[in-house]
């Protein structure tokens, strides 16, 4: 009996002894369990809001992501056909533009027209009067030049070599143009004036430049230019020295575009 009570009670100490922990442990785990539980409430509340967040804003579609390179690609195809359009009603313009102005300040070697043929007219002035030869100038010596460009089978050609005139004297020239090709062809001339300082003064007064010449299939024409040099030439300082002008014609390929122009081609 002594034994076995004496057995008990180490027993019962012992387990008193395992589950006894002082107070100051025990506050320090208490201390630790309120600490730590804040900190893991509020990491899943941030855990929790976040899981909301993206289920409220849900990734843009590719048609969103695309919709301002859309609207960027939309605006530089209007730039661009814009320009296209600018382009294409400049070349329509060009020709007759060219003409205009060139005719109107001799600039790059184009003749004026003549006051009284298409020309500007002086109030007052009688354009017969500046047709009077200046017997006391020296005749200047004209020469012609033809040629035609690499897509038109055309034989273009002067009649004469040069001729020799006096300022405010007119003069009459011819050039003869052949078809050789098998077909009939449509052809435009430009014409310059060398030395370019000279084409103010050189005044034509019937030319076939700039019109449409339509040459059937083997034919050949006769293209007369009437011209004269405007007698203000011999009063000019900076014509001094000039005893030699040449007239050059050029003929292109040309056709009729959708809106009626008449434009050279290069094929």
């Amino acid at each position: 009996m002594n034994r076995s009570s004496r057995l008990w009670s180490r027993l019962a100490r012992k387990d008193a002894a395992s589950t006894w922990i002082c107070s100051s442990c025990s506050n320090g785990r208490s201390a630790s369990r309120n600490h730590a539980t804040p900190l893991f409430m509020t990491s899943m509340r941030l855990i929790s809001n976040s899981t909301r967040g993206m289920q409220n804003n849900p990734a843009p579609t590719m048609g969103q992501l695309r919709a301002p390179f859309k609207a960027k690609n939309v605006s530089t195809l209007y730039y661009t056909l814009s320009i296209i359009l600018g382009t294409v009603a400049f070349s329509y313009g060009s020709v007759p533009m060219y003409k205009m102005i060139c005719q109107t300040t001799g600039w790059g070697g184009q003749p004026i027209k003549a006051p009284g043929h298409g020309g500007t007219i002086i109030e007052g002035e009688d354009p017969s009067e500046r047709l009077k030869p200046v017997t006391s100038a020296k005749r200047i010596r004209i020469t012609f030049n033809g040629s035609t460009s690499d897509v038109l089978p055309w034989k273009f050609t002067p009649q004469q070599r040069e001729v020799r005139v006096l300022p405010g004297e007119t003069a009459l020239a011819f050039y003869t143009a052949t078809n050789k090709s098998k077909e009939d062809i449509i052809g435009v001339a430009t014409y310059s004036v060398t030395p370019a300082q000279v084409s103010p003064y050189f005044a034509k007064i019937q030319c076939f430049c700039f019109e449409e010449q339509r040459l059937n299939a083997g034919e050949t024409v006769d293209m007369p230019v009437f011209f004269y040099i405007d007698p203000d030439f011999v009063n000019d300082p900076s014509m001094k020295g000039i005893e030699q002008v040449t007239l050059s014609y050029t003929f292109f390929k040309a056709r009729y575009d959708k809106n009626g122009h008449l434009t050279p081609t290069t094929g």
